[in-house]
């Protein structure tokens, strides 16, 4: 008789999880995924956003020097390098050529710096370092002043570095033709392979 219990006993304790209560496990599990997968997407969009509210107002403030001073920052032939209110207080910034385009080198630090100078933009008009003084954006890399030709365009641009290829991708389809080598919004690769992007942005 105890014998008989004891067996009975062992046999219940080994009884395994049933199927309604390994569908309400699966069924949390997805739940959890899903809302993790949500947010993860949210996060990103939310990012995208912002790499264009950035050079919104990269650009905003360009021609929001160009309007007051005449050109643009970094081109400005006018020393720039000397403390306010005598000048913006934008170190190293001695003067432009005036050509109407962002010049290699000391124009475009200095965009960042007469930008930061004027209060079009908030920074340190001082620092006369372009890997510092550049506004960063929300993936790491960098947005940086410069001009040149890519494919079917010529003239000035925002180079953003560092941009994973599918937030690439989103940025060319949302705000341009999506077609990596065109347009106004192009990258330095295709979209089809992992990996980081550079990217050409004709906003100017």
């Amino acid at each position: 008789m105890f014998a008989e219990k004891l067996g009975n006993i062992k046999a219940s304790d080994q009884r395994g999880f049933t199927l309604v209560e390994i569908a309400i496990v699966m069924v949390i599990i997805g739940l959890l995924l899903g809302g993790i997968l949500k947010g993860q997407a949210m996060i990103e969009n939310a990012k995208v956003k912002r790499i264009k509210k950035d050079v919104d107002s990269i650009v905003a403030a360009t021609y929001g020097y160009q309007d007051k001073y005449g050109v643009l920052p970094g081109d400005d032939p006018a020393d720039r390098k000397a403390a306010p209110p005598a000048s913006l207080g934008a170190t190293g910034c001695t003067g432009g050529n005036g050509d109407g385009y962002f010049s290699a080198g000391l124009e475009q630090v200095c965009a960042w710096q007469e930008l930061y100078g004027a209060g079009f933009l908030n920074g340190d008009a001082s620092d006369h370092t372009e890997a510092t003084t550049a506004k960063r954006h929300p993936f790491g890399g960098r947005y940086l002043f410069r001009y040149g030709t890519h494919n079917n365009m010529y003239g000035n641009y925002i180079f953003i570095d560092n941009v994973p290829f599918d937030i690439a991708q989103e940025l060319d389809e949302k705000y341009d033709d999506g077609i990596y080598n065109s347009g106004t919004i192009q990258a330095n690769g295709d979209y089809t392979t992992a990996g980081n992007r550079d990217m050409y942005w004709y906003a100017f």
